[in-house]
């Protein structure tokens, strides 16, 4: 049976668990914060680094009371590398912002682009010329979250359209006007 009370248990199971915990959170929320400073949402980047920042306060008072514990530093390591990748997976569910889609269609575009607008994304169109001749360039701006369905209505209506995605900061004007500012420090743009 196992003795929650012996120091040793404690030193050597609890505490280096206890530390690597607080600092998967303190990495997951870091990642969150620089996503928002990033995006411009200040509220959110600010509550993020405090919590981020107390949390590693914790952890980094454990260690400095158990210097002679090794084992600490080795959570302390792993629990920083799996907050990389648990604030990475959390970003990617969050979705926060949103993205521009360029679509470079070698053949008429019409279809997307009726497709792409029945889904209410506003959509620019620019005839070009690209290394083998005529090209539509297709333009829009879309939540970040709707980035499947967008690219599951390129493969589908153009699946031969070269297409690049990027993040966008902030946006002012789209298909219903001057995009709001919120609380939390970012403009937002407002499909119909």
């Amino acid at each position: 049976m196992i003795d929650f009370n012996n120091a040793e248990f404690y030193s050597w199971v609890v505490l280096p668990a206890l530390v690597f915990f607080a600092r998967l959170i303190d990495v997951s929320i870091g990642t969150i914060r620089i996503i928002y400073v990033s995006k411009g949402i200040k509220f959110l980047a600010a509550l993020c680094g405090f919590f981020e920042v107390l949390v590693w306060l914790v952890a980094i008072t454990q260690i400095m009371q158990n210097l002679s514990n090794w084992l600490i530093y080795i959570t302390y390591a792993a629990g920083f590398a799996s907050g990389n990748i648990v604030g990475i997976f959390l970003e990617e569910k969050l979705a926060v912002g949103y993205v521009a889609l360029r679509i470079i269609a070698q053949k008429d575009a019409q279809e997307l682009v009726d497709h792409i607008r029945e889904k209410n994304y506003g959509v620019t169109v620019f005839g070009a010329s690209g290394l083998n001749g005529k090209v539509r360039l297709v333009f829009t701006i879309a939540k970040r979250k709707d980035i499947p369905e967008l690219v599951e209505i390129i493969k589908k209506y153009n699946p031969r359209a070269f297409y690049s995605i990027e993040d966008v900061k902030m946006i002012s004007n789209g298909t219903t006007g001057l995009a709001p500012k919120n609380i939390f420090g970012a403009g937002y743009f407002l499909r119909k």
